[in-house]
């Protein structure tokens, strides 16, 4: 879980529904839906921004991916909407949204290229309409009947076994080699890894997974499910004003992630539409490290506020380097104590993963939590979907993660029990379909 700073999610606006009836009383905020014909989505949503509870121009428009979008009214979550079609996929800079979905297919015996395609056209087709906010055109649940678009994102990802199905091997990049094994991995093959791998991120659980339904039920024939994980996040408006998230730990937990504003987070994000030794396919795109991380939270809650604050090397109330300073003050490794010892512990979590300290590897996390009950001795099933974002991983997360496994404080308190890497292609232009560049190249 390593520790990066918050990066500006992108801008999102009022949605734009389709034309969709709608009966019934019900209210929007405060303002009342008659009874009668005509009245559709998009007029719902018209009504709450009029009200004052929605529009970006009230300040509810950029968030950050490692805190929950801008704390607006709960009300008004439903009609902010991230847009499917533009350089990059959706669900890598927008704000961390309250309720997610990780699936992974493989493709069925006999489906190749030619299936996938397919596939992936129909799944980009149904995430537009989607997130949009949109109806289905036909065979729709209507699980998401009377919301809007709720900050929905659907992104879609290969592994590295895809390219060995669909004949494609001479297209597979070199940076989706498998990741190396480490120490601390206790992964479960059959929740690990995949042909194909989604990502559905909303702020209300309906619409994501009325999302999820839709795009298992898109499958069809061509693909089955290998492992699915649910997780979520604060919701949007639960805090006074947009904050790092917090994990099940209790600790902030993002600080560092890259910034948009910075000027090589692209570089480090998102691979370059040239001057990459990755297929052409792949420009603009990223890659995707998939780990899920149960937390031992019966041990980590056995310690002291201090013993939890020396393992992660920050304040747990406020995020603040125990060197001293704000959550956003620079870490000063060097300082010590009256007796001379560092006030940084020296295998501290957020020592060991800074950026400097691993000659400049750095990843945008974007994870969500979760949790899957207890065992048959109570012990709980919970910890991180973590989810992390770079242009190339054995730069990125690799170098980071063979340093924690030599020394990280935080080591026993966590066990990471599944693990994937995606190559995340660039966005889509209207018209086209997310991998057409790949599967059609």
């Amino acid at each position: 879980m390593a520790d990066q700073s918050i990066p500006e999610a992108r801008t999102s606006g009022a949605a734009t529904a389709p034309e969709e009836a709608v009966s019934g009383n019900g209210t929007i905020g405060e303002t009342p839906v008659q009874d009668g014909p005509g009245i559709s989505r998009r007029t719902l949503l018209g009504t709450a921004g009029a009200t004052g509870l929605v529009l970006g121009a009230a300040g509810g428009a950029v968030g950050y991916a490692a805190a929950p979008s801008e704390a607006t009214p709960l009300s008004s979550v439903g009609a902010d909407m991230a847009m499917f079609h533009g350089k990059h996929q959706p669900g890598i800079t927008e704000g961390l949204q309250a309720k997610g979905h990780l699936v992974a297919f493989d493709l069925a015996a006999g489906a190749g290229r030619k299936e996938a395609a397919a596939l992936l056209r129909r799944w980009s087709a149904t995430a537009e309409r989607l997130m949009a906010g949109e109806a289905l055109t036909s065979d729709d649940t209507d699980v998401a009947r009377d919301a809007g678009p709720s900050s929905l994102t659907i992104t879609f990802g290969f592994g590295h076994s895809f390219f060995a199905r669909t004949g494609l091997e001479k297209q597979r990049p070199v940076s989706l080699d498998p990741l190396p094994d480490f120490s601390s991995d206790h992964l479960d093959k059959a929740r690990s890894n995949g042909d194909l791998w989604v990502q559905i991120g909303a702020n209300d659980g309906l619409v994501a997974f009325h999302a999820l339904r839709a795009i298992q039920k898109d499958a069809g024939a061509a693909a089955r499910i290998r492992w699915q994980m649910n997780g979520f996040n604060r919701t949007p408006g639960a805090t006074a004003h947009p904050m790092t998230a917090r994990n099940l730990m209790g600790q902030l937990d993002g600080t560092r992630n890259p910034k948009p504003t910075e000027s090589d987070f692209d570089k480090r994000i998102f691979v370059p539409a040239s001057g990459s030794n990755d297929p052409s396919w792949m420009a603009n795109g990223s890659y995707a490290v998939v780990r899920r991380i149960r937390m031992l939270l019966d041990d980590w809650e056995k310690l002291s506020l201090a013993a939890q604050e020396n393992v992660i090397g920050r304040r747990k109330s406020n995020g603040a380097p125990l060197s001293g300073g704000s959550e956003t003050t620079a870490m000063n490794l060097d300082k010590t104590d009256a007796k001379g010892e560092y006030v940084v512990p020296i295998n501290a979590h957020s020592r060991i993963t800074r950026p400097d300290q691993n000659g400049g590897a750095a990843m945008l996390r974007r994870p969500f939590s979760y949790h899957d009950g207890f065992d048959a001795n109570g012990v709980p099933d919970a910890g991180l979907l973590f989810v992390c974002w770079q242009a190339d991983p054995l730069r990125g997360f690799v170098p980071v993660q063979r340093k924690l496994d030599r020394g990280d404080a935080l080591s026993k308190y966590i066990r990471h029990e599944a693990s994937g890497l995606f190559a995340v292609p660039g966005g889509t232009a209207k018209g086209e379909y997310v991998g057409q560049r790949l599967l059609e190249g």
